[in-house]
């Protein structure tokens, strides 16, 4: 991608006034005002800005990403060069954004000369063109082209160009609004191909061998039912049985299941046997014997349950997972960050009303968490997770929110953010109805102390210890974690203490590294420091 044009204007004074005006592409106004960031983490350079307030940004590959002051954004170019010849030959590029080539020749032409005659009522447009067409080296192309130069390029934005606000992670809206493929389309595209493949008898070992392409072909075949397909479908059913449980497993014996055959039993059979994960999740099966008419019902029942024949029916975290496991990072990422900023804005509507953020959101949350985390995208999880917190009643629920919150700060290196998030957790272990004195009470956090969530919370107080302790600033909290984080294991059973301790043997002991300035700081309380005998466990309630 060529910068040719950018050098230039950096060169001479003169260019770069005439691309300021009129074509309001100002090397003066680089600054965006607000910290921004691609969602990818790819590279991106701020170079100019026009007088709305818009900037523009150069990316990694050289592709131009203009972002306006309203919280929108687009790739408008390949190369500076380019995104240069579309602002100088359309200076009224704004108002252009919902042109298409398919829109035809006649109006593209009649929409650019509307808009070049109001902007000569002000000021010259034609002498400056041609000038800077000439030092620039740019070529003379018609309004056509152009527009078609700026559709595609403006449909190239997300995933790979998707803009976020540095500091909250929201994303910014598409510049244009141009349609675009449904996600599951751009995801379901691998899948059609390969199983009009597996229907020419191609390739069956090595599709079935592959769990993303295996897995995208039952899709495919989920949606595009034929008569003939029940070889293949037993195939690949028995090579998903290898991946254990999962929602691709449980589609491949309904789909056998729907063709009702009594020789299917025994496979189904054996495949349901796996293991345990699999005989939990094909329960309900018919074994080896029934009537195929039955094996048709349970079929039947799990298609209209689960599945069906709509791709746009299924959730979104069925096609973002898919997309992970072919490697679309950015395609994944990009429609769970939209989802994610939909139940934000929700929540904030629900603020800003006096209203409760509604349930129904807090099973997508916590998919959401799931899903960033498997992207490797803890900033991300951590805005889900903290929209998650506040939807849990439960005190088991609280805590186990919490817990994960901390991790997730802890992760993103907010380290005040969690120590803060540690002491609510210890205040719900404290009073676990919230201390309203309603007397209602929680028993659900009776036992904590012998479950594997009250080792969690041991281990994660010394995780945030250890890794806030870099942060000077943080020294007094550091301390009290710590201290916290000791009174803790002494409170665990002893099955569950030997536990904590056998997992913090094989990292950098905090307690060791610590206790000496705990005590120096407490010395005239010999007993604030971390209790030395730890509280023997209660019987059980059972």
């Amino acid at each position: 991608m060529s910068d040719h044009a950018l050098r230039l204007l950096r060169e001479q004074p003169h260019l770069a006034e005439l691309a300021a005006f009129p074509f309001n592409f100002d090397l003066a106004r680089a600054d965006h005002g607000e910290a921004v960031r691609l969602a990818s983490g790819g590279p991106l350079e701020a170079v100019a800005g026009d007088d709305t307030g818009g900037t523009y940004f150069v990316c990694g590959d050289g592709s131009v990403l203009y972002a306006d002051s309203e919280g929108s954004a687009g790739i408008i170019g390949n190369s500076v060069d380019e995104a240069l010849e579309v602002l100088v030959g359309l200076p009224g590029w704004h108002d252009h954004l919902g042109l298409a080539p398919a829109d035809g020749e006649e109006k593209i032409r009649a929409a650019v000369a509307e808009t070049e005659e109001e902007i000569r009522e002000y000021h010259g447009i034609d002498d400056e063109r041609t000038e800077l067409r000439a030092g620039l080296g740019l070529p003379e192309r018609s309004p056509v082209e152009l527009v078609g130069l700026l559709h595609a390029a403006l449909l190239r934005t997300e995933p790979d160009f998707l803009l976020l606000n540095a500091e909250e992670g929201g994303a910014h809206a598409l510049l244009d609004r141009h349609p675009r493929p449904p996600l599951w389309e751009t995801v379901l595209a691998r899948g059609r191909t390969d199983l009009t493949l597996l229907r020419e008898g191609s390739a069956w070992d090595e599709m079935a061998e592959d769990r993303a392409r295996r897995a995208l072909a039952l899709r495919a075949a989920q949606f595009d039912r034929r008569e003939g397909d029940l070889p293949l479908l037993r195939h690949l059913l028995r090579h998903e049985a290898e991946a254990s449980m999962t929602d691709e497993l449980r589609l491949a014996a309904v789909l056998v299941g729907l063709y009702g055959q009594a020789e299917d039993l025994p496979l189904l059979y054996e495949v349901r046997e796996t293991d345990f994960d699999t005989w939990c999740g094909l329960g309900g099966m018919p074994e080896p014997g029934a009537d195929p008419a039955e094996l048709r019902r349970w079929a039947r029942g799990l298609d209209d349950s689960l599945f069906g024949t709509d791709p746009a029916d299924e959730p979104l975290f069925t096609w973002t997972g898919l997309a992970h496991e072919q490697g679309l990072v950015e395609l994944a990422r990009a429609a769970l960050i939209r989802r994610l900023d939909d139940i934000d804005f929700r929540a904030y509507c629900d603020a800003r009303d006096g209203k409760a953020m509604e349930r129904r959101d807090a099973s997508q949350l916590s998919s959401l968490v799931h899903e960033f985390e498997q992207l490797g995208d803890s900033f991300q999880a951590l805005r889900a997770q903290r929209l998650y917190v506040p939807l849990q009643t439960r005190a088991w629920d609280r805590v186990s929110a919490l817990l994960r919150l901390a991790r997730l700060e802890r992760e993103e290196s907010q380290f005040g953010a969690a120590i803060r998030t540690l002491t609510s957790l210890r205040d719900t272990l404290a009073e676990p109805d919230g201390g309203n004195g309603d007397g209602d009470g929680d028993s659900s956090l009776g036992h904590w102390q012998r479950t594997n969530l009250g080792a969690y919370i041991v281990e994660e107080h010394y995780a945030v210890a250890r890794t806030a302790a870099t942060d000077t600033a943080l020294a007094d909290e550091v301390r009290a974690v710590t201290v916290a984080a000791g009174e803790l294991l002494a409170r665990l059973s002893g099955t569950a203490r030997a536990n904590v301790e056998r997992h913090l043997a094989g990292t950098t002991d905090i307690r060791t590294d610590t206790r000496t300035d705990i005590h120096a700081d407490t010395d005239a309380d010999p007993g604030a420091g971390v209790s030395a005998e730890p509280t023997p466990p209660q019987p059980s309630a059972g």
